[in-house]
């Protein structure tokens, strides 16, 4: 279209047409252009510095692309547009008042800094892992960037950085707070359980003509067909175009270098950890446990003193709470006891007792994968121009029959129920991911029979990559329901599966009312001859081996002694609470030092959002809403 647009200013009528508007602004006067020309065209101006209509539209789009995907809408609203347009000014305006901030202060980058940071970028390494000049300039030139413009955006970048971490720097969280979370995260709950399971139900009666009448036309979703659709369908995607992409194997090793870091798996160790405050106490039991005590026996040792016995498993190097810590445990040879190890936590004494090692695939390992990426990206610079053609063509009234065949697309026509089974019981045939037959199959179902196709951006596949599709919807076959005769078999078995599920209903019941009348479940559950179990302790994250994981949630919300009752895929569970373990952070030194992190973390980027916020403020920002209206929301 812009194609077509750029051929007609070059022909002579578009001349004339020109001259004319010449003519015309000399006649009636050009005050008003003259004006506005004069006027502030900027969108924003922050600390005496102006956010210029380039600057805003090039962040505008990024932040558009993003809402759109992550919103669903494949054509967003006015709303939606100035809604985003504001984020976009906000963050502009925060970014420049925290830039001339760094300025005032007087924050500089050293040019070896700037040049430190730049073959830091994992971008821009190469197999070995060393930084690539030929790399970084091909990764820039694919972004659109020179060398000049990324070190002035990496430059500004890290002063910014430098000022906000000197204002986090002391970012701690309160040791009461950080108890309390500890102790809601570690905090585990026991529970006495009676299960009441529906196979154990006694075997149902014979129902009679009735009530299998009245089940099957209670029941009519049960005993239907499903709406069936006949659709009719074009789909614009990478694998749709690969047969006009050509992966050349400079392409798969241009794409490795810049993403192999993704195929590279790290090791991970398991260990055994005792941490003690005291560093004599810290040498004596490495001596122990060196001579060839076991864990156990150290366990025993380490209760004798303060010292915390801990146990990490297939953990990796950036778990560890303290840096020294996982150093060491790395360093270390498997069933080796190293010299005690001193971090901000104390002491710790471990031993290795498994490694998992990392691994790095190669790059004829991780070639299919490649190819598939190599050509997503090639795909989207031809995905753009193709859906601007079908756009164009299907607006213009053409027919998805009609739509040439040069155009990279495939179509499908075929009859499927809103799950996309076809009547025979098969997957329909959609081409492209997953994710565009979900939406395809939602949007078929949405439409009306006869509705206009229209080209619609589909969901983002799981590798990122983009793909169009437009459908029509040709005929639509209403439920019906199946007669009586044919799947009468079918609603006696449903009928007797009800029946049993609701006499293993009246059975917990019965044990939940006693328990609800001061009864101990022991006492109900032995008059409804079941057995009562003593389930494992169960914290909040997730329910352990044989827990039911439906009772988890009510349990939380329990008193000792108050019982609750939930029904699970098996049956039915009557669970009265026994008991409350809190944690102590004695005794769980890592996991305490994690959450005392994780706090300090979310203070840290409150106190950073607070600070950005006063900067901004203080640089008397002013948004020009005539201008930033016109770019959110263009007429048409």
């Amino acid at each position: 279209m812009l194609a077509t647009f750029r051929r007609f200013l070059a022909t002579w009528p578009a001349r004339v047409f020109f001259g004319l508007l010449v003519i015309s602004f000399g006649v009636w006067g050009v005050g008003d252009v003259v004006r506005n020309i004069a006027s502030d065209t900027s969108v924003a101006t922050v600390a005496g510095e102006k956010i210029e209509v380039p600057e805003f539209q090039d962040a505008y789009r990024r932040d558009l692309a993003q809402a759109t995907r992550t919103l669903g809408a494949t054509d967003p609203t006015p709303e939606i547009r100035r809604m985003v347009a504001m984020q976009t000014v906000s963050q502009l305006v925060t970014r420049k008042a925290l830039a001339a901030a760094a300025r005032d202060l007087g924050v500089m980058v050293p040019e070896a800094a700037l040049a430190g940071a730049v073959q830091d970028v994992p971008a821009f390494r190469n197999a070995q892992g060393q930084y690539d000049a030929n790399i970084a300039r091909q990764v820039l030139r694919n972004n659109g960037l020179s060398d000049a413009e990324f070190a002035r955006m990496l430059r500004t970048d890290l002063s910014q950085r430098q000022v906000l971490e000197a204002v986090t720097a002391g970012a701690v969280a309160p040791a009461e707070m950080a108890r309390e979370v500890f102790e809601f995260q570690q905090e585990k709950r026991v529970a006495d359980a009676v299960s009441v399971p529906f196979a154990a139900a006694p075997p149902a009666p014979a129902p009679t003509a009735a009530q299998v009448e009245r089940w099957w036309a209670n029941h009519p979703e049960k005993y239907s067909t499903p709406e069936y659709r006949r659709i009719k369908a074009i789909v614009l995607a990478p694998e749709t175009l690969a047969k006009e992409i050509t992966v050349t194997e400079d392409d798969l090793k241009a794409a490795w270098e810049q993403h192999k870091a993704e195929f590279n798996t790290p090791e991970r160790r398991s260990v055994q950890v005792i941490l003690t405050q005291d560093e004599a106490e810290a040498q004596k039991l490495a001596a122990d446990w060196s001579a060839g005590a076991d864990w156990a026996a150290m366990q025993a040792e380490a209760a004798k003193t303060a010292a915390a016995p801990v146990e990490l498993s297939d953990a990796a190097l950036s778990e560890f709470p303290a840096p020294e810590l996982g150093n060491a445990v790395f360093a270390t040879p498997l069933d080796v006891v190293p010299p005690p190890v001193h971090s901000a936590l104390g002491w710790h004494v471990l031993k290795v007792t498994k490694i998992v090692p990392g691994g790095a695939k190669t790059l004829d390992e991780a070639r299919d994968a490649l190819r598939l990426r190599v050509i997503a990206d090639k795909a989207a610079d031809l995905m753009y121009d193709r859906a601007n053609r079908i756009e164009n063509l299907l607006s213009s009234g053409t027919t998805l029959d009609d739509l040439p065949g040069d155009l990279g697309i495939a179509a499908v026509t075929g009859t499927l129920d809103a799950e996309g089974t076809t009547p025979e019981g098969k997957p329909a045939p959609i081409p492209g991911s997953k994710e565009l037959r979900a939406a395809m199959i939602q949007a078929a179902f949405a439409a009306k029979q006869g509705d206009q196709p229209k080209l619609t951006q589909g969901p983002n596949a799981a590798d990122g990559s983009q793909s169009f599709y437009a459908l029509t919807v040709e005929q639509i076959t209403p439920p019906a329901p199946k007669p009586l005769d044919s799947v009468a078999d079918q609603v006696r078995a449903d009928w007797a599966t009800d029946w049993q599920h609701r006499a293993q209903e009246q059975v917990a019941a019965t044990i939940y009312g006693a328990t609800r009348r001061g009864i101990a479940i022991a006492a109900a559950a032995e008059k409804a001859g079941l057995p009562v179990n003593r389930l494992p302790p169960a914290g909040r994250a997730a329910p352990p081996p044989g827990f039911p994981s439906a009772l988890l949630n009510p349990l939380f919300g329990l008193k000792k002694g108050e019982a609750t009752m939930v029904e699970t895929p098996e049956g039915f569970v009557v669970a009265s609470l026994v008991d409350i373990q809190l944690p102590d952070p004695k005794a769980d030194p890592i996991g305490y030092g994690q959450v005392q992190q994780a706090l300090a973390r979310a203070i840290g980027e409150d106190i950073q959002t607070v600070f950005a916020t006063a900067v901004r403020d203080r640089a008397n920002p002013h948004v020009n809403q005539s201008v930033l209206e016109s770019l959110a929301t263009p007429s048409e």
